[in-house]
């Protein structure tokens, strides 16, 4: 059966896939390709959420593209902003048109004999299924489910009478105007929501089971603004984008080498930022340690100024049930409510979901090891866009992008039409994927595949040694295996 054929198949339309798809178009002219997207729309996590507050931790000056650099004067921005600018940058460099929306990857399936993927595609607007074929499969779809959020079994919710809301299925129709509010949870996405709410509702209690690292930054950045002013667009974004990039860095290395430091460091920022007499041992203390899970942003400290404010209360505590009005508390404490927002973290899903075949056997990705951050042990012809856990994710998916491209190049070049990567070496140990200690990322591990202990198995979590290796070292790795396309007489020698 004949199907449509693409060079590259990119799977997903939110900043990676529009990231992909540029690189694709720029550094591999001569390659067709096309974009599936499962939803109706450009952007991915942006599009998807729609929370008061929604923004990213990650300064627009390394979460934005090198190949369009960000003029806008605020570093830490809303979600609609970076909508706009991921959605401007698929319309101006055409990536638009190669998107196919309502087209939902549900499974692929590699034939070594034919050197292609065959793509099972769900509809999501018409439930057809049809089927793509692809020389290289480059999915770009995150790494949580776009469809279910986690929440935990609470006892007694469904006595609860007021509203329950989920930040990953937030909708125009949630009142809080007025209305006393319980977030439950401390992380990002809390921490983002709460000082937002807190401006229109009568109050808000941030209930945590444990605290997370919170630190202030400024929403904008003088620097830029003062280089932006003397230098050339492009010269002062790229001056910027290096200052980030190594202060996320250094911030990270210090807090990995010199733990108790940046503790201290935290504590002395809460102390200013905070009333008098605040409990910061109990409510901003965390028992882990720095970077052990990743660090929430207040910008301009907003989350502070709305406690000495007096709009949010923090209460460190376990749910024990919910009630009618509210919840009630380990210790004995009632708390009243009117909506209840459970931000409770997501549920992780690695390459979409989408199950993965080899020549009739099914494929088990906690098995395989990943090769430079972006491909599998022995599966082939397949990347996958992920960012940094410790920096922009955009770094890290264009870095994978250019990867890539420079993988494509390498193959035409040689005549190959696969490239598999297989560990030779017994030493290398499996180590978890991802070294936060997250609950949404441990609640997920044993679904994702392992990094290994050295390289080219281990991403170091550090770009800019990342992108010296991945432009400095060469294609020939002995980690990938190479498979020619078959001369005209080796097939007529078959066929004979």
């Amino acid at each position: 059966m004949s199907y449509e054929h693409v060079d590259v198949l990119i799977v997903g339309a939110g900043i990676s896939g529009v990231g992909a798809g540029y690189r694709i178009q720029s550094n591999c002219p001569d390659k067709s390709f096309a974009i599936l997207e499962a939803r109706e729309a450009i952007g991915g996590t942006w599009d998807l959420f729609r929370f008061p507050g929604i923004r990213s931790d990650s300064d627009m000056f390394t979460l934005c593209y090198p190949f369009r650099p960000w003029t806008g004067a605020r570093a830490i921005v809303d979600g609609s902003s970076i909508l706009d600018y991921v959605r401007e940058t698929a319309r101006e460099h055409g990536i638009d048109r190669r998107i196919r929306f309502h087209h939902r990857v549900v499974g692929a399936e590699w034939s070594s004999d034919d050197a292609r993927w065959t793509v099972e595609v769900q509809r999501t607007d018409t439930g057809d299924t049809i089927h793509l074929t692809c020389g290289f499969l480059f999915t770009c779809t995150g790494y949580y489910r776009y469809d279910e959020g986690y929440t935990p079994a609470f006892g007694g919710i469904e006595r609860f009478g007021g509203q329950i809301a989920h930040p990953q299925f937030w909708t125009d129709d949630i009142d809080y105007d007025g209305k006393r509010v319980v977030v439950i949870g401390s992380g990002a996405t809390a921490v983002t929501l709460i000082p937002v709410v807190a401006e229109r509702a009568a109050h808000v209690t941030m209930l945590q089971r444990s605290p997370s690292y919170v630190i202030s930054l400024p929403a904008s950045d003088p620097f830029a603004g003062l280089v932006g002013r003397i230098l050339p667009t492009r010269l002062a974004y790229s001056i910027v984008r290096w200052k980030n990039v190594r202060l996320a860095l250094a911030i990270y290395g210090l807090s990995r080498r010199r733990p108790a430091t940046m503790r201290r460091l935290i504590r002395k920022l809460h102390e200013r930022r905070l009333p008098a007499g605040f409990d910061i041992d109990t409510h901003f203390n965390p028992s882990y340690e720095p970077w052990d899970q990743r660090m929430c942003v207040a910008p301009d400290g907003d989350l502070f100024d709305a406690i000495r404010a007096g709009r949010v209360s923090v209460v460190t505590d376990r749910i024990e049930t919910f009630t009618e009005t509210g919840l009630r508390l380990a210790s004995g404490t009632e708390l009243r409510a009117d909506l209840v927002v459970t931000a409770t973290g997501l549920k992780m899903v690695p390459l979409g979901g989408m199950r993965l075949r080899i020549d009739g056997d099914d494929v088990d990705l906690a098995d395989a090891l990943v090769y430079r951050g972006m491909m599998l042990s022995g599966i082939p012809n397949l990347a996958f866009a992920f960012g940094y856990t410790n920096q922009s994710w955009t770094l890290g998916s264009d870095l994978t992008c250019e990867h890539v491209c420079a993988l494509l190049e390498h193959m035409d070049e040689r005549g190959y039409v696969q490239c598999v990567p297989r560990n030779p070496d017994p030493a290398i140990a499996g180590v978890p994927f991802a070294e936060l200690t997250s609950g949404y990322i441990l609640r997920a591990l044993d679904q994702f595949p392992r990094q290994g202990s050295q390289d080219p198995w281990r991403r170091q979590q550090n770009y800019v040694r990342d992108r010296r290796s991945v432009r400095r070292t060469p294609l020939n790795d002995p980690a990938l295996e190479f498979r020619a396309a078959p001369t005209a007489t080796a097939t007529a020698r078959i066929a004979a």
